[in-house]
């Protein structure tokens, strides 16, 4: 469940749950934050916190969405849960440099977590529902969470085809000697971008009013291509195709990718296009006892 922007599987940001693939030990949260930084301010429009709300961040990776929630919520509280110990220990520093006491977070897989039953307004989420083994029963124990009618906000990435930094990262590495990674080698950050398919885990799941926005928003790599190439180099599948490689040809694609990523300098930095689906739902008065319910077909 970990937090996941083009890096979950790209990423290479702690935290993750779903992190399938893109983590990388170490506190990377500037970077991810950065990267992701104009899809953050959709997802925290389209949340709308209250002052008395009682927050649920899935996949928090380390903390920002959560924390910015705990600042609105100022007489309620927010919690954050990810499944990597390394992004909810950098989670909880943060939140202590910026004086927040209305926040916490706790290493839980969402599936399974014993949230207490009706007890939260709203369940948010900034890539970081794409990595769940059965989804339908990870969305049965977020929804009996939430008080009835709750909400659900979540931002997911569309597919593959549609997000420039997926498809331009993979051409750049095209062609390179030996067999390339099957995408399906990794947890698949794509794995939501369908919505007939989300709208029937989550109604499987005992959600309604399911609706799809669609989001443009670049991703930021970095100010520079030498930046930039650092970041790329640590999403997971791009790591792993570099490792198999021989010294030479491991030399030849990461000028290939220097040169990819040059392409894509901005006066902003070095930006690609991306597409998301930003996802809203509530909660119906249906949904059985938790982590021990059977999950519905998906």
């Amino acid at each position: 469940m970990h937090e996941q922007g083009p890096s979950r599987e790209p990423r290479r940001e702690p935290g993750n749950g779903d992190d399938g693939g893109g983590s990388r030990g170490g506190h990377e949260c500037g970077g991810y934050d950065a990267e992701l930084r104009g899809h953050q301010e959709v997802l925290r429009r389209a949340s709308t916190v209250r002052p008395d709300d009682r927050v649920l961040d899935i996949g928090c990776g380390t903390g920002q969405a959560t924390r910015e929630a705990a600042r609105t919520a100022l007489r309620g509280a927010a919690l954050g849960v990810d499944v990597s110990a390394p992004a909810i220990a950098a989670a909880r520093e943060l939140a202590r440099a910026e004086g927040l006491f209305n926040v916490d977070f706790e290493q839980a897989d969402a599936r399974t977590y014993p949230f207490p039953s009706g007890h939260f307004d709203l369940a948010i989420s900034r890539f970081g529902t794409m990595f769940f083994a059965e989804p339908v029963a990870a969305f049965t124990n977020i929804g009996q969470a939430l008080r009835p009618s709750g909400r659900l906000v979540m931002m997911v990435w569309q597919s593959r085809e549609s997000n420039e930094w997926d498809r331009a990262l993979r051409r750049g590495l095209a062609g390179l000697p030996g067999p390339e990674p099957e995408p399906s080698a990794f947890p698949d950050p794509f794995s939501l971008a369908r919505p007939s398919s989300v709208r029937r885990i989550l109604e499987g799941a005992g959600f309604a009013d399911v609706a799809f926005t669609d989001v443009r928003e670049p991703v930021y790599y970095g100010a520079d291509t030498a930046v930039a190439l650092d970041w790329a180099s640590g999403f997971v599948w791009v790591r792993e195709r570099l490792r198999t490689l021989p010294p030479a040809a491991s030399a030849d694609a990461l000028a290939r990718l220097r040169a990819t990523l040059a392409e894509h300098v901005t006066d902003a930095g070095v930006c690609f296009d991306s597409r998301a689906w930003l996802i809203t739902a509530r909660r119906t008065g249906r949904h059985g006892s938790g982590p021990g319910r059977s999950p519905s077909p998906a």
